[in-house]
């Protein structure tokens, strides 16, 4: 396998980041300015020319870089006439989701584009119904695509596009066999991109055996790391003392949103119930919650109904918020790209970040081979002292709707913001995010208004249809 290397040099930008060099048809052009892209990140301008030009890719860049605009423009500036032709496969439903909504922001001006998300925790017999309907882009996870695929109703002999999305977590997470069976499948004459936070030698190995002569591209990830403040903070070694420190660091930084990491789910069903009796609204975020609880955690919290979330490695994967203000390590991962992976959540598209880590005496070998990775030391601090009232933080100003029903029911954001502002008891400017999921959808609605926005919901329509509305505990 011959690999062609591309780094993107420390430079400052040059005229090579205007979306205008890409020779991008109209309608995807446009769109992009009305989405707020103005230049393109680092991994968009180093990948995206030989993306366009039909070149197999390996790029290394890590969550939050832009990569997923990047081959979704690549996608979607293929995409013709026919069936499938693209399959973006991901580590997770959330991962998954999350991408499917990019994807359809980009396309929205250009007419007749269908894509589909096939993931676990739906009926696989409504995904064989809806592969029916001849979509054009499938977005989904290992597991569920190979069981489609096996069982018949996908089929991939027009794809054009095959893209492995955060490759080294599917390869962690187990599914090697699930994907090999896939790229198997897929025609030889295709484009296969991948996109990997890491380059473990297994990644290596998939690339050589189902890429053509890729080019490679490393974003470099100094340009990124210092957007973000890290500093560590020694603890005892009891929990109530990293409970205490955790409530310290959240009243004397004030993040607005917080991701606090733990090791294992009984940590962070502990945190939690501790942050909660400080006055802190936190959720905790593992693998026990049913998917349905998952979905409104990940909702209220991505809205700002819940400023904190308390989350183990493998839950988080996936999650995608922008404006993340702070990252807390609530005890140090056993391995350092686990930490890399954590501190990239915050400081996300060019913003500033800060990453807070706790860390015992024994824990000083997990510090050291952290420093290692990022190939400098980090800054010692003493702990902030206890606030007072336990640092009891101001409630969010946003509370969380939940209306039955999503896109299954055809249902858009402005639907329901339309439904909500037509007799004019609720204004726009009270509704904040609104999220379309395959069966239930989740508003973020100012306090102050969540009595009119309830009662314009239960006793209105959306889309001439009645839909049940509750709402949302946000810890």
């Amino acid at each position: 396998m011959n690999v062609d290397q591309v780094e993107w040099p420390r430079c400052s930008m040059s005229a090579s980041t205007d979306f205008a060099a890409l020779g991008l048809s109209p309608g995807l052009f446009e769109n992009l300015a009305s989405l707020g892209y103005q230049e393109m990140t680092p991994i968009q301008a180093a990948a995206l020319p030989p993306m366009l030009s039909g070149r197999d890719l390996i790029a290394q860049a890590k969550t939050g870089s832009g990569k997923t605009a990047a081959f979704g423009l690549g996608l979607l500036q293929s995409l013709g006439s026919g069936g499938l032709q693209a399959l973006v496969i991901c580590p997770t439903r959330e991962l998954a989701d999350q991408v499917s909504r990019d994807i359809r922001a980009l396309a929205r001006r250009i007419p007749n584009v269908k894509l589909l998300t096939l993931c676990g925790g739906v009926p696989i017999r409504k995904h064989r119904e809806s592969l029916e309907r001849d979509a054009q882009i499938v977005v989904g996870t290992p597991g569920r695509l190979r069981a489609l695929l096996e069982r018949g109703p996908l089929r991939l002999d027009e794809l054009k596009v095959l893209v492995l999305d955060e490759a080294d977590r599917m390869l962690e997470l187990g599914f090697e066999e699930d994907l090999r069976v896939l790229l198997t499948a897929a025609p030889r004459e295709r484009q296969t991109l991948l996109f990997s936070a890491t380059y473990p030698a297994a990644i290596e190995e998939i690339s050589g055996g189902y890429q053509r002569e890729p080019v490679r591209v490393t974003v470099d990830a100094e340009m990124a790391e210092a957007q973000i403040e890290q500093l560590v903070f020694q603890v005892g070694i009891s929990a109530e003392e990293r409970q205490q420190a955790v409530a310290a660091l959240l009243a004397a930084y004030r993040p607005e949103s917080a991701l606090i990491f733990c090791n294992t789910k009984e940590e962070c069903n502990m945190l939690a119930r501790a942050l909660r009796r400080t006055g802190a609204h936190a959720l905790a975020l593992h693998s026990d919650l049913e998917q349905r609880e998952r979905d409104e955690v990940l909702a209220v919290f991505a809205n700002r109904s819940c400023s904190v979330l308390v989350a183990t490695d493998v839950a988080a994967r996936g999650l995608d918020i922008s404006d993340l203000d702070c990252v807390i390590m609530y005890e140090l991962s056993a391995d350092p790209n686990a930490h890399v992976h954590r501190v990239g959540r915050t400081g996300r598209a060019g913003k500033r970040g800060l990453a807070l880590s706790l860390y015992r005496t024994a824990d000083s070998l997990r510090l050291q081979r952290i420093e290692q990775v990022l190939h400098r030391t980090l800054e010692r601090k003493k702990l902030p002292a206890p606030a007072a009232e336990g640092g009891k933080r101001t409630p969010s100003n946003l509370i969380t709707l939940k209306v039955e029903g999503g896109r299954r029911d055809k249902l858009r954001a402005g639907d329901i913001l339309g439904a909500l502002t037509a007799s004019g008891q609720v204004r726009g400017d009270e509704v904040g995010k609104i999220q379309i999921l395959e069966q239930c959808s989740y508003i973020a609605i100012k306090q102050e208004a969540q009595k009119r926005a309830l009662d314009e919901l239960t006793n209105g329509r959306i889309k001439r249809r009645r839909f049940r509305v509750s709402k949302v505990s946000a810890g």
